[in-house]
C-alpha cells in the first residue's frame, strides 16, 4: 500500500512537470508599449508662515497672532476657498501666561497650508494681509486634478501599443497573435518643484511694507507622465 502511495506521488510530481515543460515551449513574443503626456498642474499647496510684530520697535504696541490668523481667514473666505483647505502646520506660541510677562518681547507664530487651484485667489489673500506679520511663503506641493484617470488612460494606451507591435511583428513571420502570457506595467511619473520668476514668495517680517508689490510669478514645469507595459503574447502558427 506504502508502494503504491509513493509512487502515486511520484506520478503526480511527473505530470507537474511535463505541463511545466508543455507551458514553456509555447512560442512567445516579448514587446513594450509607450504612452506619455504632460500637463499642467491645477491643484497647490503653499506653506504661510504668519508671526506677530511690533509697531515701531515698541512692545505695547504689538499686532498679535491672533489678529493676523483672523486676516487670513477672511481673505481665504472672501476668495470662495472652504475652511477645510486651510490648515495649521506648526506654532510656536507662549507655553504659560508667566513666560509672556516675563518676555513682553516674545513675538509667537503659526505656520498654516493652503490648498488653492487658482493663482489669482492666492494672489488676493497674500495681498490682504498685513505684509509685516508674513515671515514667510512657499509652495509645498502640486498636483494634477484628473490624474488618476488620465493614468488609467495612458495605461490602456500602452498596452494597446504593445499589442499592435507584437501582432505586425508576428503576421511579418506569418504567424498570427494570440493571447496575453504575462504583462508588467512601468511608469515614470515626473513632478518637477516650480520655478520661480520673482522673489516676492520669499517675504519677512522685518523689511520695508510691501504693500503695493507685483504679484509673485510663478513658472510651472509641467508634470510628465510616461507609462511603459511589457507584455508576453502566445504566437499561434495559421
Amino acid at each position: 500500500m506504502k508502494k503504491l502511495l509513493s509512487l502515486a506521488i511520484v506520478a503526480l510530481f511527473s505530470l507537474s512537470a511535463v505541463a511545466q515543460q508543455t507551458a514553456d515551449l509555447r512560442k512567445k513574443i516579448n514587446v513594450s508599449g509607450t504612452a506619455e503626456t504632460e500637463i499642467t498642474p491645477d491643484i497647490l499647496y503653499i506653506n504661510i508662515s504668519l508671526k506677530e510684530y511690533l509697531k515701531d520697535g515698541n512692545s505695547k504696541k504689538k499686532v498679535n497672532i491672533t489678529d493676523l490668523e483672523n486676516d487670513l481667514f477672511d481673505a481665504v473666505q472672501k476668495a470662495g476657498i472652504s475652511k477645510e483647505n486651510l490648515t495649521i502646520n506648526n506654532l510656536s506660541s507662549y507655553s504659560t501666561v508667566i513666560s509672556k510677562k516675563k518676555d513682553p518681547e516674545y513675538l509667537a507664530s503659526k505656520q498654516y497650508r493652503l490648498k488653492v487651484t487658482d493663482l489669482n485667489k492666492w494672489n488676493n489673500i497674500i495681498g490682504s494681509i498685513d505684509p509685516k506679520g508674513i515671515l514667510s511663503t512657499n509652495i509645498d506641493s502640486y498636483d494634477y486634478s484628473k490624474i488618476e484617470s488620465l493614468r488609467k488612460e495612458l495605461k490602456i494606451k500602452a498596452i494597446l501599443a504593445a499589442k499592435d507591435k507584437a501582432t505586425y511583428l508576428v503576421e511579418a513571420l506569418g504567424d498570427k497573435l494570440g493571447s496575453a502570457i504575462d504583462i508588467q506595467e512601468i511608469n515614470n511619473d515626473v513632478f518637477p518643484q516650480p520655478m520661480y520668476r520673482a522673489n516676492v514668495m520669499m517675504m519677512k517680517a522685518e523689511s520695508a511694507d510691501m504693500a503695493g508689490a507685483p504679484a509673485a510669478e510663478i513658472d510651472f514645469k509641467k508634470i510628465k507622465l510616461s507609462y511603459t507595459m511589457n507584455v508576453v503574447f502566445q504566437i499561434k502558427g495559421l
